[in-house]
């Protein structure tokens, strides 16, 4: 495989987690928003929060707005995982900041990178992308 068939498998497997969770989430999204005031997040960020897994994932699949759109799935797997995952007490959930924190890298990778040559922004002219491909 080449780096840019690997840029885009790895495009579309990062993306897929959030385009999957956040439609997942479309068929209670009231029991998501009661979930995040757990965490301190006010329920009314319920929707915003579903439409961002959605269109984020969306964008970072089709390497739109990559650096950006991936910078915010790095912060937003950080701010998950702490708030929701960090339990020392329970290793399941420690396991599932690690799993955030682990995310967090392969979204910093695009920030850094760039989507790839197989992308809207290569496509577009948006960044040097091609410099990765």
């Amino acid at each position: 495989m080449t780096h840019t068939s690997l840029l885009l498998a790895a495009r579309i497997l990062l993306g897929l987690l959030f385009v999957v969770a956040g439609f997942g989430k479309l068929g209670n999204v009231e029991g998501f928003g009661a979930y995040m005031a757990t965490g301190g997040i006010p329920a009314a960020l319920a929707w915003p929060v579903v439409l961002f897994e959605i269109l984020a994932g969306l964008a970072l699949i089709a390497g739109a707005f990559t650096r950006i759109v991936a910078l915010a799935l790095a912060a937003f797997c950080v701010v998950s995982g702490v708030l929701y995952h960090f339990d020392p007490s329970d290793q399941m959930q420690m396991t599932q900041l690690l799993k955030n924190l682990g995310l967090t890298g392969g979204y910093l990778l695009f920030w850094i990178t760039g989507a790839g040559a197989w992308s809207v922004d290569a496509r577009l002219g948006r960044d040097d992308s091609n410099a990765y491909a």
